[in-house]
This record gives C-alpha cells, structure tokens and sequence, in this order.
C-alpha cells in the first residue's frame, strides 16, 4: 500500500472511509474532483487508479503518469490539508480495500469504463480495482458507477441493467444544463454533486432545481 499520508489515517468505524476507483474511459476530470471534493469534506479516501487510467489523466489533464506518487501529490497536496488520502498501486490485491474486512461506507468508480463494468458485472475480479468493487457488493456496502461511453452498445446496456437489478447505482456522465453552465468546470462540478448525493455527501456544487434562478 502507498499512502501519501500515514501519519494522521483514522481508526474506527470506516464511516467517513470511501474507495475510489479510476479507470481508463475518458473523463478523467470527474475522479479528480470527486477526490477533492471528499478531501475538503475531511473524508479518508483510498484511491486506486488503472493502468489506463493512469493514461488518461496523462492524456487529458497533462498528469505525469511516469511518476505516479507526485503526480498525486502536485494534484491534492501531500500530505492534503484537509481529510487523508491513501493510494494503492492497481495490481496490489493484497491491499486492504481487496477485503471485507476492512471497513467503509462504499466505493464510486469515476469514471468507470465499460470493460470494468463487465468485469464487475460477471464477478471477475483480476485486479485491485475490480476486487474492491466486488467487495462492495458482497458486503452489501453502496457501489457507485460513472459510466462515460457513447454509443451504448446493447451488452453495455445489458450489463448496467444487471447492475442496477443487484443494487449497484449506476450515474452515467449525462449532465444536465438547467443549471445554466457558465464554464466547463460547472457542468464537471454537476456530476461530481450528483455523485456526492448519492453517497449522502453534503454539499453546494450545484444549484438544486427551483434553486437555480431564484
């Protein structure tokens, strides 16, 4: 396990614990937010990112993927200021989020590619990533997906209705423009709340609707 922090990582309960996963469909964005916005909120978040993910943040937001540990660094500070971040390497599936033991309120995987959700939706579990999404969902834990894809296929659309059947919350990248979107940043900081909500997060990062123009 590589922790940017481990001095200060806190013992109890898990309730303020999340998992965040990062995979390689584009959107990178949207993982990188959720992260901060968690840390803000002082949550423990334990990240694991992809090999393709990894790629993507290099490819989309210029992130220097050679160097993985200042990467993270140069993105949410080392230690962060606010809340603890603790990042495992993607094959590292002796890691602790890899068992149920280990306690947390869930895990959201931002962005989450269509061959993960395959993988996730037929049990197989081949690396960290995939491992601690099925640990979600055996121990009846929340298990938030952010597909970003387009078009869908209809095995794409096959696999996230078995998703949803079993429980799984599945937030495709589909945001809404009711709140009248000024920058980029405010149709990313969109998804990122409705994520947020869904992990019962408090927060303002958007304006709720009948809220938007008052």
């Amino acid at each position: 396990m590589a922790g940017l922090t481990e001095a200060g990582r806190r013992e109890g309960t898990g309730d303020r614990r999340w998992v965040v996963g990062m995979t390689g469909a584009s959107g990178a964005v949207y993982g990188v937010e959720l992260v901060r916005a968690l840390l803000e909120r002082e949550y423990e978040v334990h990240l694991v990112i992809s090999d393709a993910g990894w790629r993507v943040l290099r490819d989309e937001l210029g992130w220097n993927a050679a160097r993985r540990r200042e990467a993270l660094a140069a993105a949410f500070g080392a230690p962060p200021e606010r809340g603890v971040l603790v990042h495992y390497p993607p094959n590292d599936v002796g890691a602790a989020i890899a068992s149920g033991s280990f306690r947390c309120r869930g895990m959201a995987i931002v962005p989450c590619s269509m061959g993960t959700l395959a993988a996730i939706a037929t049990g197989a579990s081949d690396n960290l990533l995939t491992r601690a999404a099925s640990v979600a969902m055996k121990e009846g834990r929340p298990l938030i997906l952010v597909p970003r894809e387009t078009p869908l296929s209809a095995i794409h659309l096959e696999n996230m209705l078995k998703l949803a059947r079993l429980g799984v919350r599945v937030i495709p990248a589909m945001p809404a423009f009711y709140t009248r979107p000024r920058e980029l940043m405010d149709v990313v900081r969109f998804m990122v709340g409705k994520v947020l909500d869904q992990m019962g997060v408090d927060h303002d990062l958007y304006p709720r609707w009948g809220e938007a123009h008052e």
